[in-house]
């Protein structure tokens, strides 16, 4: 299974990001493929009829779609390295907290800032709504003191090793943080966390990528923030 795969994403997708990073980290090769689902290309929708990314595409025709999918894929295919532990019970909880960043953290804090105030109006869907950005920096504290808890009382978020739940946390608030809407002051342990992930290989990529029309504060590569 060595061939190249595409993963068509999306620079501010947490989702594709999650994906990125397991792939980066399991030292998995792959091409990264622009996707503007907006446009709703035939060609991208014949592959995902949910018209939403990641999707990754393999050299021998396979097409996977949703990024907890892909993950379970990859772990299944690339078992070297696990990203979700070896026992029942670390599985369990990496899923668990996986759900949890992809659901919970997903729908309180990014939906409402970095889809309300950078992607809506240029998917079309109207204008940013006040009230979700509100609701969105009002919870962002308490999921921040969440990730603190847990990085201070394991050695990663789900237990003694690195897995898909911290990537699926730092890819949301690497979204986020991009988009200069983390307050780091807000707890000491998260962050201290957060600066552990960034300074892996698998992140790098990240940290160089640029949005067009959007500049990330100076912070956001630095790995002594």
């Amino acid at each position: 299974m060595d061939g190249m795969r595409i993963l068509y994403h999306l620079p501010l997708s947490p989702f594709s990001r999650k994906v990125r990073l397991a792939l980066a980290e399991k030292r998995i090769p792959f091409e990264l493929r622009l996707e503007k689902v907006w446009d709703q290309r035939e060609e991208f929708l014949a592959m995902n009829p949910a018209g939403t990314v990641p999707v990754l595409a393999e050299e021998n025709g396979l097409t996977i779609c949703d990024s907890s999918a892909i993950c379970e894929y990859l772990d299944e295919a690339y078992p070297d390295i696990s990203l979700y532990g070896r026992t029942l019970a670390e599985r369990a909880e990496v899923r668990r907290l996986v759900a949890w960043f992809d659901l919970k953290f997903g729908a309180e804090v990014t939906q409402n800032l970095v889809y309300e105030r950078h992607l809506k109006r240029s998917m079309g869907r109207g204008n940013p709504d006040a009230a979700n950005i509100r609701a969105g920096y009002a919870a962002i504290k308490p999921h921040l003191e969440h990730i603190g808890w847990l990085a201070e009382s394991r050695t990663w978020l789900a237990g003694a090793h690195i897995s898909l739940a911290d990537f699926a946390a730092a890819a949301h608030l690497s979204v986020l943080d991009y988009a200069n809407d983390v307050d780091w002051k807000y707890n000491d342990p998260a962050r201290e966390w957060y600066a552990r992930i960034k300074s892996r290989p698998a992140f790098r990529p990240l940290l160089t990528e640029r949005v067009s029309g959007l500049t990330p504060p100076s912070h956001y590569d630095d790995l002594d923030f």
